[in-house]
């Protein structure tokens, strides 16, 4: 395998000359604005973090306003980032922070990786950007850079493989230099090492890569043991009454646990059987097809109008027969924390 200082020193070389530059989260060792922006990067692109990072800033300038806010507020600003369970361990982790250490963020991954929503990975980054401390990171995209340049055989879906390689990164790590090393294998992996068609003849570790010299460089890492996409398909009811609707709050476990969301059923047709005998009109609306990590989800809207003119006790009546939820107006709606799909519904 290829010595430490062979592969630390060209990456801490290319990271100088073509890393990335510019990323409204570098050039801080505010642990805040690092935790923030390594938070949002899980399993999301650049771009797209780019405004959200933003957003947040604006409204949560400091871990003293993020810990204050009401969690609907922080999920409505998330809404469309995806992977909600991060934004709820967000304002969580925000909240344990205030509360038992001060408001300030320990200083080392051990004790960071304690905190809700922080892993392994994630504390090691902020660790070595914010303080400097010699400890490797090991996310998806270092795996990669990694796997293939060590040639490491090992399944990474077994823990113990895991394991290996995570000492293997950390023997890596060098004495010097420790937070451009650190981004330079993050660029790497986001520019160059890519899952399909890396781009090795511009890669500083071409000529130390296992995987480039065997031709292969798509076989690592190695992980067997992949999920199976399953497909869901479920009837919303956009319940309507003037210029308001009906909002449910999801379960606090499960897919888009604490959003606001419309009235699910099981098929359309147990829909119709709910709303036989309903007053108002119906009004069927384009499928929406949704991809999550595990699943396909298609969601088929119905928009059901009731009369304003309704009584009290009518309307009690029938809603009675919904999950508990509230009215709100439509701009109420998209201010709150909804779903992607939702949100583009409603913006109709």
């Amino acid at each position: 395998m290829p010595g430490t200082g062979g592969i630390a020193q060209r990456v801490l070389r290319w990271r100088l000359q073509f890393g990335r530059q510019g990323l409204p989260w570098q050039d801080t060792k505010d642990p805040y604005r690092v935790w923030l922006s390594e938070i949002m990067l899980q399993q999301t692109q650049v771009a797209t973090v780019r405004d959200y990072y933003a957003r947040f800033l604006q409204r949560f300038p400091d871990l003293a306003a993020l810990a204050a806010a009401p969690q609907d507020e922080v999920l409505a600003l998330w809404s469309g980032l995806g992977y909600y369970s991060r934004a709820r361990n967000l304002h969580r982790c925000a909240q344990v922070v205030q509360r038992e250490h001060g408001g300030v963020f320990p200083n080392t991954s051990l004790a960071l990786a304690q905190l809700p929503g922080i892993g392994r990975s994630t504390a090691a980054a902020i660790a070595a950007f914010c303080f400097g401390e010699r400890v490797a990171i090991l996310d998806g995209n270092v795996k990669r850079v990694l796997g293939r340049a060590l040639g490491f055989a090992g399944d990474l879906s077994l823990a113990a493989q895991e394991r290996a390689l995570w000492q293997r990164a950390q023997e890596l790590v060098p004495e010097r230099g420790v937070e451009h090393y650190t981004q330079g294998l993050m660029d790497l992996g986001a520019t160059l090492c890519s899952v399909r068609q890396p781009a090795c003849e511009r890669c500083p570790l071409a000529t130390l890569c296992v995987a480039r010299r065997e031709g292969r460089p798509e076989a690592y890492p190695v992980k067997t043991r992949r999920l199976k996409r399953g497909a869901r398909a479920h009837a919303w009811l956009w319940l309507a009454q003037a210029d308001r609707l009906w909002l449910v709050q999801r379960p606090e476990r499960g897919v888009w646990a604490g959003l606001w969301s419309l009235p699910e059923f099981d098929t359309p047709e147990a829909l119709q059987q709910l709303l036989q005998g309903w007053p108002g009109r119906g009004t069927t609306l384009p499928t929406i097809e949704h991809a999550l990590t595990h699943f396909d989800w298609t969601l088929l809207p119905l928009r059901w109008q009731l009369p304003s003119h309704l009584s009290a006790r009518r309307l009690a009546e029938l809603m009675a027969q919904l999950p508990p939820g509230r009215w709100v107006s439509l701009e109420q709606a998209l201010q709150m924390g909804l779903p992607a799909p939702l949100r583009k519904l409603l913006n109709r």
